[in-house]
């Protein structure tokens, strides 16, 4: 017992040189969000973050469990925020959703979170600057793009993608009714496609109805549960509407994976890790889209994926996204961007961000 007194109080004594570090760091936080007030500058600085996680990955050699140490230094940037004057952060609501934990884990518990009903709305707010930030999903790894997120980001003419948070989606079977109870289940279309051999081999009968969030789809759940209604979603959502979990881990491949983007205003400097999202349009004649890929490969940037929407402004002619490595602002993407402009009749990037 006197071994563990003493083990007690040297951490007490190292809590409270921990403390004191923190208002040291706290004092300089003030200090940097006056300079950027005056500054007119962004309190969230992607690349600055992306540099800092590299710095605490070489100082904890491996030591704490890396996304222990990042969830501890994400409260610590989080606090930092208020101090500075605060974020606003959008999401696509109600509170529960994927994106409302995205926004979560990538801005922490001090920023003010706003959710929005629908990708148009949380859009429209960090147009007119309601919000600072919106955190939105736009492709999975398992269902593929959001399109309605990359439409909404083509046709805005001043949001772009400035950072991007990569969340492990893990669906749950939610209800408060048994199993064999189940007639109906509802969702957002995108966790249903994530689970859909999941359902087609547990589920076959039940009848799958989309909703505009799985939160949406949880207060469903629960209001009907007497009619067989079931729903999928996250624990925390299941905690949030008071559903039980059912059956946890629904997803088809473990690894389900959700990106999303962190849209806003500002521009972000290269790191050396970048990520760069880019729209272009080609002639609608053989050939043309080969031409255009051709010129990836000439200055040897690597695409990560390529995905086509019909173009809003003519019938049959289409839209192509593509997500590459490298910076708009560094070679050798600056140049390849000089020479998909000389050969498309439309190019837009719609944004350069870290890696990580």
């Amino acid at each position: 017992m006197k071994e563990i007194e003493n083990l007690r109080a040297e951490i007490d004594r190292i809590d409270a040189s921990l403390v004191e570090l923190l208002k040291e760091r706290m004092k300089c936080v003030r200090r940097v969000g006056e300079i950027k007030q005056k500054q007119d500058s962004p309190l969230f600085v992607p690349e600055r973050e992306s540099a800092q996680r590299e710095k605490l990955a070489v100082l904890n050699q491996g030591v704490l469990p890396e996304e222990a140490l990042l969830s501890i230094y994400r409260q610590i940037i989080s606090c930092g925020y208020l101090l500075e004057g605060g974020l606003r952060v959008g999401y696509l609501g109600p509170e529960g959703t994927w994106s409302h934990q995205a926004a979560l884990a990538r801005f922490g518990e001090s920023v003010q979170l706003n959710p929005y009903s629908s990708f148009e709305h949380v859009f429209a707010a960090a147009a007119r600057e309601e919000i600072d930030y919106a955190v939105v999903p736009i492709e999975n790894s398992t269902a593929g793009f959001v399109t309605q997120a990359m439409d909404l980001l083509m046709s805005s003419s001043s949001l772009r993608i400035c950072a991007q948070y990569l969340q492990s989606i893990r669906n749950c079977l939610i209800g408060n009714i048994k199993q064999d109870e189940i007639k109906i289940i509802y969702s957002h279309p995108q966790v249903l496609g994530q689970c859909r051999l999941w359902l087609q081999q547990n589920h076959p009968n039940a009848e799958q109805v989309s909703t505009a969030s799985t939160a949406a789809a949880a207060k469903i759940a629960r209001a009907e549960a007497g009619r067989g209604a079931a729903a999928l979603g996250s624990q925390l959502v299941a905690d949030l509407y008071g559903l039980r979990i059912l059956q946890a881990n629904v997803q088809d491949i473990a690894t389900n994976t959700t990106r999303f983007a962190i849209i806003g205003k500002q521009s972000t400097h290269p790191t050396g890790k970048d990520r760069t999202t880019i729209c272009f349009g080609v002639p609608h004649t053989a050939g043309t889209l080969a031409d255009t890929l051709i010129l990836f490969k000439k200055h040897g940037i690597n695409i990560y994926c390529i995905d086509s929407r019909p173009s809003r402004h003519s019938s049959w002619e289409y839209l192509f996204s593509v997500d590459v490595d490298g910076h708009e602002e560094s070679e050798p993407l600056l140049s390849c961007l000089k020479d998909l402009r000389q050969h498309c009749p439309m190019v837009k990037v719609l944004g350069s961000y870290p890696e990580l």
